[in-house]
């Protein structure tokens, strides 16, 4: 097994760069225009990896949207990652959002990916570790082939190609 490569297919977004993007957005919040005198906030969870976003109205929240994914896009956060909830009524008429950030590879969408590597037909194993996928194979082609593959294929959260040996 000494001749035998892999490569790991994750899922991360650094929370370093999420907490500069919200605090970006916090003070393009406090300097718009049209946000004065509103009670709109975007509020960071870093150990629930959850934003809550707060707005008066329908308007100021698809703003507050706009403000918080520009951002995180300009950070180079993948949009992907984001979990968008459904708006809901808050106390005082406000209108309430939660975002959730997806991090690891949930255990559905590893399945699809592994079945996907299947489907391929190149010689490799994929194994699903935890919120992981690792790929092996005797042939370093046959892995960049799989990787090449992934990268075109629509998957509904970011992936990154790591620890490849």
């Amino acid at each position: 097994m000494a001749n035998e490569f892999s490569f790991d297919i994750v899922s991360r977004v650094d929370l370093q760069e999420v907490d500069n993007a919200i605090n970006q957005a916090k003070k393009e919040l406090a300097g718009r225009f049209d946000f004065k005198g509103s009670q709109s906030t975007i509020d960071w969870n870093r150990d629930e990896k959850k934003i809550l976003l707060l707005a008066d109205d329908e308007l100021k929240l698809k703003n507050l949207r706009d403000i918080l994914t520009t951002r995180l896009a300009s950070r180079k956060v993948p949009l992907k990652s984001l979990e968008w909830g459904s708006e809901d009524k808050a106390f005082d008429g406000l209108i309430r959002q939660e975002v959730k950030l997806t991090v690891g590879i949930p255990g559905e969408k590893a399945k699809e990916i592994v079945k996907e590597i299947k489907k391929t037909g190149f010689k490799v194993q994929a194994a699903i570790q935890g919120d992981e996928v690792r790929v092996s194979s005797r042939s370093k082609d046959d892995l960049q082939n799989v990787i090449q593959h992934l990268k075109n294929y629509p998957s509904s959260v970011p992936l990154q190609f790591i620890n490849y040996r």
